[in-house]
């Protein structure tokens, strides 16, 4: 594979931001509506209209969704990493724990993607900077989120182990999905052809464990927390994310998930009227610090210029 950038561009940060407050707002649509909708039948309901909404989008576009040797495998493949495993194992997880904990949890991501990472390209190695960077990113969100929050763990274990390898997942998939850009297959259509494999293995699931027959009607304001969650953070939002994968390796792309609960209680200030307390100012700055630590620029000896 190509060597990719170590460093992120202006529009890469952007798109990682605008990721982080669509994700940040995917906890709280999933708290509401699995409080009355069963974890795979709120998974198949979420990736049909991501998967809907994304072939009506290459529609009007006049595109299509291209199969090079070896796509449909890896549409499979994609699929359960990024979407079927870990939708199910946060979806379960937050029948029992907060969308807080599962926020702290998320945040294992970028972890286990330097690692992940670092086993498996040979140009995302892992460096000094990157696990300073990770550990003082993991650090920010601890404090951000608080001691309160802190103090939930290692209860409700299983939901909690759940959590955590519904991260592996997704570290997995952010670096298994480097080879579509490689394949030609733009961001669109990935997770199109990712949603769309989604759904086909989640209903055969849902018909056999959770048979429409016997499960009630979804309330309004479940129908639509999931109408949001799969237009807004799951369809819209990994167009963006493939995009990034393409344009700053799969390292980078996982730190949105430090930026997230940022983006949550951000959220919350301005439109439900929180306050801000000086842990959460704390937790900003080891996460900005450690997002530049592990982009490098700032340890990076600047160039003089033959005027200097």
């Amino acid at each position: 594979m190509s060597t990719l950038p170590r460093s992120m561009s202006g529009q890469d940060w952007t798109i990682l931001l605008f990721l982080s407050f669509l994700w940040g707002a995917s906890f709280l649509f999933i708290e509401i509506a699995v409080e009355t909708v069963p974890p795979l039948t709120f998974v198949l309901i979420r990736v049909a209209i991501a998967a809907a909404a994304l072939w009506l989008y290459l529609l009007a576009r006049g595109q299509k969704l291209p199969l090079p040797p070896g796509a449909l495998l890896a549409f499979l493949v994609i699929a359960l990493l990024n979407n079927v495993l870990p939708f199910i194992l946060f979806a379960w997880a937050q029948k029992t724990i907060t969308a807080g904990l599962g926020s702290i949890l998320n945040a294992m991501t970028p972890v286990w993607g330097v690692i992940v990472a670092h086993l498996w390209t040979r140009d995302e190695r892992m460096t000094p900077a990157k696990v300073v960077g990770v550990l003082l990113g993991f650090g920010g969100v601890s404090v951000l989120i608080g001691v309160d929050l802190l103090g939930e763990i290692g209860t409700r274990v299983w939901a909690q182990l759940a959590c955590l390898a519904a991260t592996l997942c997704y570290a997995l998939a952010g670096v298994y999905g480097r080879r579509f850009s490689t394949m030609g297959i733009p961001p669109a259509a990935v997770s199109t052809g990712q949603f769309t494999a989604a759904a086909l293995i989640m209903l055969p699931l849902v018909l056999l464990f959770e048979p429409l027959s016997q499960t009630a009607a979804p309330p309004a304001e479940a129908w639509a927390a999931m109408v949001a969650l799969a237009l807004f953070c799951t369809s819209f939002a990994y167009i963006l994310y493939f995009r990034l994968i393409a344009s700053a390796g799969a390292t980078n792309a996982l730190l949105v998930t430090f930026l997230i609960p940022i983006s949550a209680i951000l959220l919350g200030a301005l439109f439900l009227g929180e306050m801000l307390e000086p842990r959460h100012f704390a937790g900003m700055a080891l996460i900005g610090l450690g997002l530049a630590a592990i982009d490098g620029r700032l340890l990076r000896p600047r160039q003089l210029s033959p005027a200097e």
